[in-house]
C-alpha cells in the first residue's frame, strides 16, 4: 500500500537502534529481521523516540531542504529518480520534519554516522522493509543497543537462529508490539534473492585447512578471517573441505574446472557478505561494528560450509572421481 499516513493495525513494526546501526523488522508474526544503517553523521541531529512511516515512495524525487541549500548553495531544487539520486529507488517518510528511510546511492555509507539526520539502506534491505511495511506502521528510534542480531539477507522466509528474547525496548514499539517469540534471522550467506534451506553436513566437520595468503592479505573481509581464530576456524573447514574434493578427481581438466568454480563462488561470497556484514576499511576501529561484523560473519561462514558441501556433491556427480569407475 502506498500513500498518506493511516492505522496499521496488528502489521509490522521497526526498532532503529543508534548504538547498532542497525534496523529490526517485526513481522506480523513476530519474527525478527536485522538490517545495517547509516545515521546521522557526527554534529547532525538524530531524531529519538516514537514515530510512524507517513508516507511510501517509490522511485522518490529528492528535494534538498532550505538548510541543505544555505549550506551548500550548488544543490538543485529537487533530483529526480535515477542513479544520482541519494535516496534510491524507495523512500519512507517518518512523522519527524524532513527525516526518512531510505535507499542509497552510496552503499559504502551503510553502517557508518555518514547521513544528514535520516536512517539509509542498502538497495536490496530497503526494498525488502518497503515492501513488508505499510503507511501507519510503527517506528521506534533508540539510542541503546537492541541486541546486535546479526544482518540478514532480504528475502524472508528466515531460518530461526537459537531462540532467545527480544530486547525490552524492541518489545515496547507501540502499536504492533513484538511478540514474545524467538528473534529469527537469516544467516547471510546465499543471494538475497534465494531463501535455499541448508543441507546438513553429514558426519564431523572437515579438517581445517589454513589460507595460505593470511601472511599478505589487505582485503578487509579475508584479514577479519585470518585475524579472528574462531573465523579462520571456520574459513578452514571450508577450505579443507574444497581442497579434499579437488585430490580426489582423477582427470586435470575436471579438476582445473571445479577450482575455477569453486574460486568464483568464493568471490561471490566475499562480495556478497562484505555488503552485507559491512565490512570494509576502518570496520575494526569501531569495537561495536566490528563485534557486530564479527557475529554475521561467523553466521555466514557456518552456512557457507553446508553450501559447500552441497555445490561439491553436486559436482561430483558430474565427473568421474579417482577410484570411481
Amino acid at each position: 500500500m502506498e500513500g498518506t499516513v493511516g492505522e496499521a493495525s496488528g502489521g509490522p513494526s521497526i526498532a532503529i537502534s543508534l548504538a547498532d546501526r542497525r534496523l529490526y523488522l517485526t513481522g506480523s508474526d513476530g519474527e525478527v529481521r536485522s538490517f545495517p544503517v547509516a545515521i546521522g553523521r557526527p554534529g547532525v541531529p538524530i531524531p529519538v523516540g516514537d514515530s510512524t512511516i507517513q508516507r511510501k515512495r517509490r522511485n522518490p524525487t529528492w528535494r534538498p531542504t532550505a538548510h541543505q541549500r544555505r549550506d551548500k548553495p550548488s544543490l538543485p531544487r529537487a533530483v529526480p529518480p535515477g542513479p544520482n539520486n541519494p535516496l534510491g529507488k524507495f523512500a519512507l517518510d517518518l512523522g519527524w520534519p524532513a527525516i526518512a528511510i531510505h535507499g542509497t546511492n552510496e552503499p559504502d555509507s551503510v553502517g557508518r554516522r555518514a547521513s544528514g539526520g535520516c536512517f539509509r539502506m542498502l538497495p536490496a534491505d530497503i526494498e525488502t522493509v518497503f515492501a513488508a511495511t505499510e503507511v501507519g506502521t510503527p517506528v521506534r528510534v533508540v539510542r541503546d543497543s537492541l541486541g546486535g542480531s546479526v544482518p540478514e539477507r532480504a528475502a524472508p522466509p528466515p531460518t530461526p537462529l537459537p531462540a532467545r528474547t527480544l530486547p525490552a525496548a524492541v518489545r515496547a514499539v507501540p502499536p504492533a508490539a513484538v511478540r514474545p517469540q524467538p528473534v529469527a534471522a537469516v544467516a547471510a550467506s546465499s543471494t538475497p534473492a534465494s531463501s535455499m534451506p541448508a543441507a546438513p553436513v553429514a558426519g564431523p566437520p572437515p579438517a581445517p585447512v589454513a589460507d595460505p595468503r593470511c601472511a599478505t592479505v589487505t582485503a578487509p573481509l579475508r584479514r577479519m578471517i585470518c585475524d579472528v581464530p574462531a573465523l579462520a576456524l571456520l574459513d578452514g573447514r571450508v577450505r579443507g573441505a574444497q581442497e579434499r574434493f579437488l585430490a580426489g578427481i582423477a582427470d586435470p581438466a575436471a579438476r582445473a574446472t571445479a577450482s575455477y568454480d569453486l574460486i568464483q563462488d568464493e568471490r561471490r561470497f566475499h562480495e556478497r557478505i562484505a555488503a552485507l556484514c559491512w565490512i570494509r576499511a576502518g570496520t575494526e576501529g569501531d569495537p561495536a561494528v566490528a563485534a557486530a561484523a564479527q557475529s554475521c560473519l561467523t553466521t555466514a561462514l557456518g552456512r557457507r560450509l553446508s553450501d559447500v558441501t552441497e555445490r561439491i556433491a553436486g559436482l561430483r556427480r558430474g565427473m568421474r572421481l579417482a577410484g570411481e569407475p
